[in-house]
């Protein structure tokens, strides 16, 4: 059954005819006298009978509008409910995000603006929380999501910038190719101390010197800004420091590959009203953070 018609059907009634439910509705009389007609094949029974003197109820019309008029008072009001409810959300929201995210925490202050009431409990770790076992309610995830437990909502694509300070490349050149890098001091970014990094540079992927790893991409910012080492960065890490000079790109068509974040949270557990609040807010607010943090 058509809502809508319906809708239309319980104004009419409530109008006292057609051309004054017309009126209430703001659309046009043959609109609204097409669409009535509509929904009575639909149910197959007439609802109003049309005279030069105006409407009638039916017999059936009658029973529809007693219980139609019902349900839209109902529906209305559940409309209202829920509109109040968002309106003054309250409660816990537990989240997961990766070290050194900061744009994140910007997007953070601007969600409890808008809803003072909703508690934040942020858990900022590299390592993989289990959700569930962590008691987590939403994590944001960099990389491509494979698990069948876990709702993945993407949100963005970016790819990591290759970086040095001008201070070490006026002493030891500008690397024109990915192999060059091999005679320059490196920092890589690793999720473990046993494990050994790599770039991939356009279709080339080369393991350099690296004199420090670390899985904290605030510190090799810090350690290139310093004249230490070349390393990469998120482009909303890096981009304060290019605007102002303190570190260059390198190598701007041997890009990296491209990185995605996602928001991630367990396909099992129907997401609460706060949680569908936040991950709503992030789709609509978290381009326009980025975009102001990786625009040199």
């Amino acid at each position: 059954m058509d809502l809508n018609a319906v809708r239309m059907f319980v104004a009419v009634v409530q109008a006292g005819s057609l051309s004054a439910g017309a009126a209430r509705l703001n659309m046009p009389l043959p609109t609204l006298s097409r669409r009535l007609r509509q929904l009575e094949r639909e149910l197959k029974v007439q609802l109003l009978e049309r005279s030069v003197h105006g409407t009638r109820l039916t017999d059936a019309g009658t029973h529809l509008f007693e219980h139609a008029a019902r349900g839209l008072e109902t529906l209305a009001e559940g409309e209202e409910a829920l509109r109040s409810d968002q309106a003054r959300l309250k409660g816990r929201l537990r989240l997961s995000l990766p070290t050194g995210f900061e744009p994140w925490w910007e997007l953070l202050g601007a969600f409890q603006r808008q809803y003072p009431d909703i508690q934040l409990s942020v858990y900022a770790t590299d390592r993989r929380v289990d959700l569930i076992q962590d008691g987590i309610d939403v994590a944001l995830r960099v990389g491509i999501i494979q698990h069948e437990a876990m709702v993945a909502r993407h949100l963005l694509t970016y790819r990591h910038v290759l970086v040095a300070s001008p201070k070490l490349l006026r002493r030891l050149g500008k690397p024109r190719a990915p192999q060059d890098l091999l005679r320059f001091p490196c920092a890589l970014w690793t999720r473990d101390a046993n494990t050994s990094g790599s770039w991939q540079l356009g279709k080339e992927v080369i393991q350099p010197r690296a004199v420090f790893a670390a899985n904290d991409y605030l510190h090799l910012r810090d350690r290139a800004i310093a004249a230490e080492v070349v390393t990469e960065l998120p482009p909303f890490l890096v981009a304060r420091a290019l605007s102002e000079g303190s570190l260059q790109a390198l190598l701007p068509r041997s890009l990296m590959p491209e990185q995605q974040i996602n928001l991630l949270y367990p396909s099992h557990r129907h997401p609460s009203t706060i949680v569908r609040t936040y991950l709503s807010f992030c789709q609509k607010h978290m381009a326009e953070v980025l975009a102001a943090n990786t625009t040199p």
